[in-house]
């Protein structure tokens, strides 16, 4: 286990190394951040003295390694807009963008996994067509869409849920989440049920299958035979053994949820990553954007190494780090 953790993060280090090269100078041949920070009646002496100022006026390779030496300390650029430290003002928001991907993956789990195998238990219930019928929603409508017909309706219409914001905030073991309210859930729940759409209809479809493959397989008609209870049965055999499938794709979608919640952040207003991360882009704010991508392969890595770790765990045959059988 060690090595192959050791080896992993040895990975890890390219991988971050090869995007932050990728980024840095897809970002820099696009735009010019200048124009964004000056007036347009600047004299050309003021112009030539922001571009000193923020150090354009090196070439691009010098200043990447300027980047990626301040990387090795946690600095990775000051914000031209904001006028700080591009790390701490993520760090600032990654709060907000963590609560909205826990609510949308807890979502994800309390509704997909029951309403996946029960339609699997009953594939010709009426039941289990509606809710399959329902998945196929799931994939086909727009966040978008589906978010502002859920302001519509709940917030709107009937009045019940808050359109937009953050709520309130508790502490909790040291941590502070708007989670840890019933107020603040009353704010996350529908961005989080816009951003869970998606994953809901997926692991539906996924736990469905396994149920219907893992019926017909031998263990289950031996513990049949042995005459343990049907709760058992499901609880004990059937689903640790479809999990296996379903925890490495709600892994994967976990950092998905973290990286593409930009639209669902733009519409409930909420103040996130995703939402820094559009007004970064709209006034070429080239370091936070760095930032928040570099910042978000390191969470893909991170996710990857823990869905591993997890997978071993629940199937005995895979064993990290020694040879495969």
């Amino acid at each position: 286990m060690t090595a192959f953790v050791i080896r992993r993060l040895m990975q890890s280090v390219v991988v971050v190394f090869v995007m932050s090269v990728v980024v840095f100078f897809g970002v820099n041949v696009v735009g010019d951040p200048v124009d964004m920070l000056i007036s347009p009646d600047a004299t050309q002496e003021e112009i030539e003295a922001v571009i000193r100022s923020f150090g354009l006026d090196r070439p691009v390779w010098e200043q990447y390694l300027r980047v990626l030496g301040g990387a090795l300390t946690g600095d990775l650029g000051r914000s031209y807009i904001f006028g700080t430290s591009a790390m701490p003002l993520i760090l600032e928001r990654m709060p907000a963008t963590l609560e909205l991907a826990f609510g949308a993956m807890l979502l994800s789990i309390v509704f997909g996994i029951p309403l996946g195998l029960w339609a699997g238990l009953r594939p010709d219930a009426l039941s289990s067509r509606m809710i399959m019928s329902g998945s196929i929603l799931g994939f086909s409508l727009p966040t978008f869409w589906v978010g502002l017909m859920l302001i519509m309706l709940f917030a709107v219409m009937l009045g019940w849920l808050p359109s937009t914001g953050r709520g309130p905030t508790a502490e909790f073991l040291g941590i502070e989440s708007s989670l840890f309210t019933l107020e603040g859930w009353r704010y996350v729940f529908l961005p989080a049920l816009n951003l869970a759409l998606l994953n809901i209809s997926l692991v539906i479809r996924l736990t469905r299958a396994g149920t219907r493959e893992a019926l017909h397989m031998d263990y289950i008609k031996f513990a049949r035979a042995k005459g343990l209870s049907e709760r058992r049965i499901i609880g004990l055999h059937l689903l640790k053994n479809i999990m296996i499938p379903v925890v490495t794709v709600l892994g994967l979608e976990f950092g998905s949820l973290i990286a593409f919640s930009v639209v669902t952040e733009t519409i409930f207003a909420w103040p996130g990553m995703g939402k820094l991360l559009i007004d970064s882009i709209q006034q070429l704010d080239r370091p936070v954007i760095v930032a928040y991508l570099i910042i978000i392969v390191l969470f893909f890595v991170i996710i990857n190494l823990v869905v591993d770790i997890i997978y071993s765990l629940l199937d005995p045959r895979v064993r990290l780090g020694g040879p495969q059988a």
